[in-house]
């Protein structure tokens, strides 16, 4: 199909126009125009990349048949010698780490094996997992870990991209303040966060339109889908979750949802679970949890859920053979760009009105099992008893072997147990008290109480605490995949 002639004037004049507005930026203050810079020649690059890949990807791919023939002939062999050339650097840097800052990653080494040894235990076929799917799984989390967080440059830029979010952000109290007046901080949470969410669905929804969100989406899924071994559903599902909901990610696949074996259903629900939309993300931020680690567990939570769904529901059956250069998202009936702001917007409503609905009644719930609890615990010579106490004997080993001090652990189990039951919202609330008190300065200790844990504990529940699985969430993602179900066989 061929292009227009004017469709390529328009798009000759932006490209140059582009080019030169870079290079007059680069000569009036190159410092100042760095982060330009670095955007569009990254813009460049994946621009060229897809273009190339769609002239000449065939043409590459049967030209290298020779060596495709050669590495699939020993391939078995070179498998297992690189998983465990794999496995043994990152013991052999575990060991060295471990003795340069003490026992405490050991200890999370030692959770990690635990937590995929109780996994393989409960699995539905527990001798038909893939060590493909595991080993690349917990490697693609251990390298974004070690480039984001043990690199100067990956620990720079993520925490220069933290503040990017913040600052951008922050531009929704220019709306707050229009529509609630100049004392919306006075009611911090309903004036100041939740339009956030109205901010960034709005964001989210133009780049859905332009085609930049599933580009993206696809790419990472597609990096989990070689890896990992998995199908290229449910591995874009798993991508989609590190930027939507458990309600939004199965609508990426909808017209495929009726072609999902068991196993990949499972794949696409546990995605969901697994993280946090990016509009939850922005409100998070806004709180006052750390935006680094905010964004780096986003990120880790797509081939970690990925890897867990796999080994407790290994892949028995056949999947539909739908390449990944073929697997398309599903498109909405959008029109322009700015019915798509208006689309994000208005369908923001509903999840702020979920979202403070769920707040009110949680609330009032957990204090309604507290002074129950308090009263029978009263009946025993025990007036303390209380949910988050329960909780935190519960919980208590799950946080311990997660590397959290003991002295810290019970407080991390109890936000682990909130997050659970009732959702996340009221365990990061509970975890920005935590980081408030420490930065007080107070007494650690009133009576025989904590009041606040250490950076590195609060730095695990933060992680702990990004994702959606409470038994909320769980019922609206069976209402979604239902609803997507009947409309692909439509």
């Amino acid at each position: 199909m061929s292009v227009p002639w004017d469709v390529i004037h328009i798009i000759a004049k932006f490209v140059s126009g582009s080019v030169a507005i870079v290079i007059a930026a680069c000569v009036l203050n190159f410092q100042r125009a760095i982060v330009l810079l670095v955007i569009s020649l990254v813009t460049v690059f994946f621009l060229a990349w897809d273009w190339m890949m769609e002239c000449y990807g065939d043409r590459v791919w049967e030209e290298l048949y020779p060596i495709r023939d050669l590495l699939s002939r020993n391939w078995f062999w070179m498998k297992w010698i690189i998983h465990f050339l794999l496995l043994l650097a990152v013991v052999c840097w575990l060991a060295l780490d471990t003795a340069k800052q003490g026992t405490r990653q050991l200890v999370s080494f030692c959770g990690i094996l635990l937590f995929v040894s109780l996994t393989m235990l409960f699995s539905k076929y527990p001798l038909r997992w893939s060590g493909q799917t595991l080993l690349w799984g917990i490697g693609l989390q251990f390298l974004i870990c070690l480039l984001m967080l043990r690199t100067t440059f990956g620990l720079s830029g993520l925490q220069w991209l933290g503040k990017q979010v913040e600052t951008f952000v922050s531009f929704t109290d220019v709306g707050s303040e229009f529509v609630f007046g100049a004392s919306y901080r006075d009611h911090l949470f309903a004036f100041q966060v939740l339009p956030i969410l109205v901010f960034l669905s709005t964001v989210i929804s133009i780049l859905y339109y332009i085609g930049f969100m599933s580009w993206l989406i696809c790419k990472l899924g597609f990096i989990m889908q070689v890896t990992m071994g998995t199908s290229p559903k449910e591995s874009m599902a798993a991508a989609g979750s590190i930027f939507l909901g458990p309600t939004d990610s199965p609508l990426l696949i909808r017209p495929y949802i009726s072609e999902l074996t068991l196993s990949e259903i499972h794949a696409v629900m546990t995605g969901g679970f697994g993280g946090i939309s990016g509009t939850l993300l922005g409100v998070f931020i806004s709180i006052g949890i750390d935006a680094a680690h905010l964004l780096t567990s986003s990120v880790m939570c797509a081939p970690a859920s990925l890897t867990i769904a796999k080994l407790f529901w290994p892949e028995t059956e056949t999947p539909s053979g739908t390449a990944n250069h073929n697997l398309e998202t599903a498109q909405g009936e959008i029109t322009n760009i700015w019915e798509a702001a208006s689309h994000g917007a208005s369908s923001s409503v509903s999840l702020v009105a979920t979202i403070v609905a769920n707040l009110i009644a949680f609330m009032a719930l957990l204090a309604f099992f507290d002074a129950s609890l308090s009263w029978l615990g009263g009946m025993l010579d025990c007036p303390q008893l209380s949910f988050s106490l329960i909780c935190s004997y519960v919980f208590m080993p799950l946080s311990f072997m997660m590397g959290v001090s003991w002295e810290d652990s019970f407080i991390v189990a109890e936000l682990i147990g909130i997050r659970m039951f009732l959702n996340e919202f009221l365990a990061y609330q509970k975890l920005v008290e935590l980081i408030k008190r420490r930065k007080a300065g107070g007494p650690q200790y009133v009576g025989n109480i904590k009041q606040y844990i250490s950076v590195h504990s609060e730095t695990i529940a933060t992680y702990v605490l990004c994702s959606n699985a409470n038994f909320g969430s769980l019922g609206m993602s069976i209402g979604v995949l239902c609803e997507c179900h009947l409309m692909s066989l439509s």
